[in-house]
């Protein structure tokens, strides 16, 4: 079962004999947790000689005892292959839900393109070095605030639990939401699942990455182009939450809603096609943004109404009107908008978490066929 989960790009050139010690916040609890690296974006093999696993204490500090050591197949170093992912051993021991686990790792001959995810909203640490078996803080004396390399966190759960893959832009990857502080709106919804009646849903897996589009290859995958990897890999998911499409129409592409509607079929039966449900959001407003004009307005109405009708999905979700000014629907309400008019603060964050039904996350019928 995933109990987080990132979505990887190229991030950079990759540093030799650097370690990173990464902080992650889990959703779901469990045991024989396993962590999942990624050379997605690399042009050459990629080693790791050390890969530590531990809970937070404070900063780069671990909780004393914690730090064990990951493997690979019983080894304790693994070389991944250019565009490859590689899963760890399982450690024993139980991972505690809504908990800061801390990943350290180390590479002697990181080069090239480095894969990791940039907007972390959550602050890490590097070194030179291996200091990845270290439980002090000392020699992590550099702090960066974007993942390298690791890519998701498993645990196993009882049978009947399942996750939901939050699918999304920079909304749902939680720029403008406090660092450090779990406030995204996947994290919102994350803690309402943990103690809900309405569903055995209790993992979350955040596949948000910043100007991406539904469509279009960007700086990073089209959602569309990144679906397998970066929602249908991981297991145990029964439910994916789609709210992407905001970059797609505002960037005057000549993106139709009709293109729009086109993707949302295809990334639909796709996720069927796996056997799992879908719940689209609605596009939330974004008048005041640079780009915002009438003319994306009005395919933002049309896509809204085609996702208020249902189409294809198992459920919807109204994140538009959670968010909408009364004064102005065409408008973020004033106290949820940060002030650029199309991302959130951490109660803007919150609302829409809480615009989500946790039923319909159940997919208890199973996914329309």
């Amino acid at each position: 079962m995933v109990t987080w989960a990132t979505s990887a790009f190229r991030l950079g050139t990759g540093v030799p004999d650097r370690a990173y010690r990464l902080v992650v916040h889990t959703s779901v609890g469990g045991d024989r947790m396993r962590v999942r690296l990624s050379n997605a974006f690399g042009d050459r093999p990629l080693t790791f000689d050390s890969v530590y696993a531990g809970r937070q204490a404070e900063g780069a500090a671990l909780v004393p005892g914690s730090n064990r050591r990951v493997t690979f197949d019983g080894s304790t170093s693994v070389t991944i292959p250019p565009g490859g992912l590689v899963l760890s051993d399982p450690l024993p021991g139980r991972v505690h839900a809504r908990t800061n686990l801390v990943v350290s790792l180390h590479s002697p001959d990181a080069g090239g393109p480095a894969t990791g995810h940039r907007l972390a909203m959550q602050t890490s640490y590097l070194t030179q070095g291996d200091h990845t078996a270290d439980e002090s803080a000392a020699p992590w004396t550099r702090t960066v605030t974007s993942w390298f390399y690791l890519d998701a966190v498993t645990v196993r759960t009882p049978a009947r639990t399942g996750a939901v893959v939050a699918l999304g832009d920079s909304i749902t990857d939680g720029w403008e939401s406090t660092t450090d502080l779990n406030r995204r709106w996947p994290d919102h919804l994350s803690r309402r699942l943990q103690h809900s009646l309405a569903t055995t849903v209790r993992g979350v897996a955040n596949a948000g990455i910043s100007a991406n589009k539904v469509l279009a290859d960007t700086y990073s995958p089209s959602a569309l182009n990144r679906l397998d990897r970066d929602v249908l890999s991981h297991p145990g998911v029964r439910t994916v939450l789609l709210f992407e499409g905001v970059n797609d129409l505002k960037a005057h592409t000549g993106v139709t809603a009709q293109d729009l509607i086109d993707g949302y079929r295809q990334l639909t039966d796709r996720v069927h096609a796996a056997g799992h449900c879908v719940v689209a959001a609605t596009i939330a407003p974004f008048k005041g943004w640079s780009e915002w004009d009438a003319e994306a307005e009005a395919v933002r109405q049309e896509v809204n109404a085609f996702i208020r009708s249902g189409g294809p999905f198992d459920a919807v979700a109204d994140f538009d009107r959670a968010v909408r000014s009364p004064d102005d629907p065409e408008s973020i309400r004033p106290e949820y908008d940060n002030g650029d008019h199309l991302h959130f603060t951490d109660e803007g964050m919150r609302a829409m978490a809480d615009e989500v039904r946790l039923k319909d996350l159940e997919c208890a019928k199973g996914p329309r066929r």
